[in-house]
């Protein structure tokens, strides 16, 4: 999977760095002081990773929990997402991170304590509410998770506190560490699905969805909390029929009562994302429909057309028996 591994001084009597050099026999390994003295210094086309996919393994300095924008998670409560990877093995069309960052390599952050330690900063910052904190924002956050080892190094401090939320945010089907671990009441592995033709022709490289769904079900069986994305939504003339098939498939194969929260967002760029995904996809079919630049730089539907899709959706989803207070919108005032 990795032509080169990179590998920071200070890590190298670290035991998960062994681990994973463990996995990848055939990846030439390099050692240098930081990750990004190489990482991100030239550009480096998004889709050279299709041929050139290298790995960084490092400790994330500096700011490592983020406060997350409104929008962002279940109303009403206070948002955060950590910082524990750059860069996702997968390439969906639409992915903000193209546009993000100058390079696709992957780097993996493996200083997991000192993160921990900052979300209980967090956590105490807000001694009489909910907080959230959520993995996945530059990076899916189940798709290498058998190789970094980290989920166990946040369950301890989940477990503890009570108070504070997980959501692991994914499209993968990777279940290998999360089925062994003890089901938390506070820790959601939420999944992001699309109808069957977006997975096949936007979201490439992802598992297909019949794999996802069984993921999801394998998950809710072993007793862990589910959350379910449906987002970005890309509008076509189809797009309602085929979301109702996808309700009714996910109806079909898992319990959908027994799910904690549904969100339901339209696909959306910054205008520099917007460029380089029209670069990299020029013939993609989500471009199709109309796009607009609000002052925030925001490139999306027209707001009619976003509370068109987005109602319409929603009373899919209700009429196959999802309560309305479990829907939220995702990035929508």
């Amino acid at each position: 999977m990795f032509e080169t591994i990179f590998i920071e001084n200070e890590l190298k009597q670290n035991p998960r760095v062994d681990s994973i050099l463990s996995r990848f026999k055939n990846s030439k390994v390099k050692y240098l002081e930081r990750y990004d003295s190489v990482w991100g210094r030239v550009k480096k086309p998004y889709l050279s990773k299709r041929t050139n996919l290298n790995l960084f393994l490092a400790n994330k300095k500096g700011q490592l929990v983020k406060e997350a924008p409104n929008a962002y998670g279940v109303e009403g409560e206070k948002h955060f997402y950590f910082i524990h990877a750059f860069n996702c093995i997968y390439e969906c069309q639409y992915c903000y991170l193209q546009g993000y960052f100058n390079s696709p390599d992957v780097v993996l952050f493996l200083n997991h304590d000192e993160i921990a330690n900052q979300m209980q900063t967090v956590l105490d910052q807000h001694p009489e509410e909910t907080v959230w904190f959520h993995a996945g924002e530059f990076s899916d956050s189940l798709a290498l998770s058998h190789i970094t080892g980290e989920l166990e190094a946040y369950w301890d401090f989940f477990e503890k506190n009570p108070r504070a939320k997980l959501e692991l945010r994914t499209k993968s089907v990777n279940l290998k560490r999360l089925v062994h671990l003890k089901p938390l009441d506070n820790v959601y592995a939420s999944f992001s699905l699309s109808p069957d033709s977006a997975t096949k022709d936007i979201d490439l490289k992802t598992p297909p969805l019949k794999a996802r769904i069984a993921a999801i079900r394998k998950a809710q069986k072993n007793g862990h909390k589910i959350g379910i994305h449906f987002d970005p939504v890309i509008y076509k003339e189809s797009v309602f029929e085929e979301y109702n098939n996808l309700f009714s498939s996910l109806n079909d194969g898992i319990n959908l009562n027994e799910v904690s929260y549904f969100s339901l967002g339209v696909v959306r760029f910054t205008s520099q994302v917007y460029n380089e995904a029209k670069r990299n996809y020029p013939s993609s079919p989500m471009f199709a429909a109309q796009f607009i630049k609000s002052s925030e730089d925001i490139v999306r539907y027209p707001r009619t057309m976003r509370a068109w899709i987005l109602n319409k959706l929603k009373d899919q989803l209700i009429g196959h028996g999802v309560k309305e207070g479990k829907v939220y919108l995702c990035m929508e005032d």
